[in-house]
């Protein structure tokens, strides 16, 4: 990197990855300044992150947080903003960075506002890819765009995958936890509570992400993902539960070489990654002792017990409209989910449902992508309260 500085926007800036970002940035003033932070509604964090880092701009999403935020930062002369709308623009603004990290498929527009303007953006909002994958990757070569992955997996192989010689890779292989029921029956986790679902034995991470793992909804997610990033097709896209969270993924080549990326299970390595690409950054993280973990175990993950892994390989294939919808419909199951109005099994058979009542048609532009999103929310809402009554 140059002696100049290099601009920033955070958006989803008091998530789990936004604040890890932010905690990176303010140990380095002198190699970034800050263009934009957005947030949801979370206006305390939003404001106390303003003050430290100084931004031209915050934006929360929620209208009626406006003036909350504006009163927070009176005096400051930093812009204020609300909206959806001004959400998109923030990303739109002349940062040479942009970290995607707003949950969900409400990251999709900002990420793609991002990208037109060829952007260098750290992804981590899985989301975009799984719900309008083959339109974000167009747009990031028709814009020049650079799109490194933050989650941790895609993250470690992007480090480990020589894209020069493509032609000689065998398979990747994406790493799972497990997360915290790995060990139970099914007739366990039919009873299982929202506070047992987001307690991740090896991450921190937001509520929604945490039931994902949970469910490894998110390791389905994630393997749409690695589809969209590295451009091998599902059958060449393994799964492997790594419960210690220590080898975060590996990429098998035809020599029978296998390369792998390890590190603790902390998320400021993979967002350090993307932030000072291409060079490497210093992060405060516990080193990996590898003497100290002792053993690392493997094993297959279970589609019986875990069958959103069955379901997300089945929507990859059939393509079209399906990975949209399973993405939309396990928004809404979740918050369902943690809302106690369904069980945790209901979680992917809602989901299954929605996907089977829907077509699989195209979705050539934004727009289609976004309808295509509304329908299967309502879709979705309407089995929830079916399980409800």
């Amino acid at each position: 990197m140059s002696s100049e500085k290099r601009s920033v926007t955070i958006l989803g800036s008091t998530g789990s990855v936004g604040c890890n970002t932010v905690d990176l940035i303010e140990r380095e003033p002198d190699r970034f300044v800050v263009e934009a932070l957005v947030a949801n509604r979370n206006v305390a964090k939003l404001a106390e992150q303003a003050k430290l880092l100084r931004p031209r701009l915050v934006v929360v999403a929620q209208e009626n947080a406006y003036l909350p935020l504006k009163e927070a930062l009176a005096g400051s002369n930093i812009e204020v903003a609300a909206g959806r709308a001004a959400v998109v623009e923030a990303a739109a603004r002349p940062a040479d960075w942009v970290m995607s990290a707003i949950v969900g498929a409400a990251g999709l527009e900002p990420t793609l506002a991002a990208i037109r303007r060829g952007a260098m953006v750290g992804l981590a909002n899985k989301e975009t890819l799984v719900c309008a994958g083959t339109l974000v990757m167009g747009e990031v070569e028709r814009h020049g765009a650079t799109l490194i992955p933050v989650d941790s997996e895609h993250s470690a192989i992007f480090q480990v995958l020589d894209t020069t010689q493509r032609d000689r890779i065998d398979k990747i292989i994406l790493t799972a936890s497990g997360g915290p029921f790995r060990r139970f029956s099914s007739e366990q986790m039919a009873s299982v509570t929202p506070e047992q679902a987001v307690a991740h034995p090896n991450w921190d991470m937001g509520a929604k992400i945490s039931v994902d793992s949970a469910s490894m909804m998110n390791k389905g997610l994630e393997l749409i993902e690695a589809y969209h990033l590295f451009g091998l097709p599902e059958d060449r896209i393994d799964i492997l539960v790594h419960p210690q969270s220590v080898v975060h993924s590996m990429v098998s080549y035809i020599d029978g070489s296998v390369l792998a990326q390890l590190g603790t299970p902390d998320m400021r390595t993979p967002i350090s990654l993307a932030l000072g690409w291409p060079k490497r950054m210093a992060t405060p993280g516990k080193r990996l002792d590898l003497g100290q973990v002792g053993t690392l175990t493997f094993e297959a993950p279970d589609p019986e017990r875990f069958p959103a892994l069955r379901l997300a390989r089945d929507v990859l294939r059939k393509g079209g409209a399906a990975p949209t919808i399973l993405n939309a419909a396990n928004e809404v199951a979740v918050q369902a989910f943690l809302d106690r109005k369904i069980g945790f099994l209901d979680i992917v058979r809602l989901v299954e449902q929605a996907v089977s009542a829907l077509g699989d048609a195209p979705l050539n532009v934004l727009a289609d992508v976004l309808a295509c999103d509304a329908q299967a929310r309502e879709v979705a809402r309407g089995l929830v309260a079916g399980l409800s009554r």
